[in-house]
């Protein structure tokens, strides 16, 4: 990291701990601290716009407390046949999502922003998972939603536990971004703003 930036924080906007561990990964400093934005989609919005309004609002939500820093913001929303899949919230919800979800691909459209509130500079990526899920039966549904209660997971989808065996296979450009959190794209991101994590 150079000089320039060691001043400057850099600060994770976002409460999942998914997203925390992802970027202790990097092995640089930061903060983190909460958005405590609304995420509700607007009427007609396309998965990809709102996961990237989402991600540039969480960061410049987060920015008002931290005037002179690099802050993370990132989201994801699932999209089957171009229809949004949301957090869940319970249990009916996240059966219905995954029953329409079975032998079927679903897209995950994970957004990351970088907005240096220094600067006013705000750079953001939009990072799209195809993932087809396995023909699960009424039973494998059941057994996963008991142990793992995703709901609050987009599409039900937890990746970073017992939902990885809910996939046939994937297709992305970053493994990271399937969890919440694109490490490729926000290395370069990070390198823009003259921060080097290596």
């Amino acid at each position: 990291m150079n000089t320039q930036n060691l001043a400057q924080k850099l600060v994770l906007g976002s409460s999942s701990t998914y997203r925390y561990e992802l970027l202790c990964r990097l092995q640089i400093p930061f903060e983190v601290s909460s958005p405590n934005i609304d995420e509700t989609a607007l009427s007609g919005e396309s998965p990809e716009t709102t996961a990237c309004r989402l991600a540039e609002n969480k960061a410049r939500a987060v920015a008002r407390n931290y005037p002179d820093a690099l802050i993370i913001g990132a989201d994801q929303v699932a999209a089957l046949d171009g229809i949004h899949l949301g957090k869940p919230l319970n249990h009916e919800i996240a059966t219905k999502q995954l029953y329409s979800m079975r032998g079927r691909e679903v897209v995950f459209h994970t957004a990351i922003s970088l907005f240096n509130s220094r600067s006013g500079r705000m750079q953001s990526r939009l990072i799209s998972s195809l993932v087809k899920f396995r023909e699960l039966s009424d039973q494998q549904i059941r057994n996963y939603l008991t142990k793992e209660q995703p709901y609050h997971c987009a599409g039900s989808a937890k990746y970073e536990g017992l939902g990885i065996a809910l996939i046939e296979h994937l297709v992305s450009n970053d493994p990271n971004a399937l969890i919440g959190l694109p490490l490729i794209a926000l290395v370069e991101m990070l390198a823009d703003e003259g921060v080097e994590v290596v």
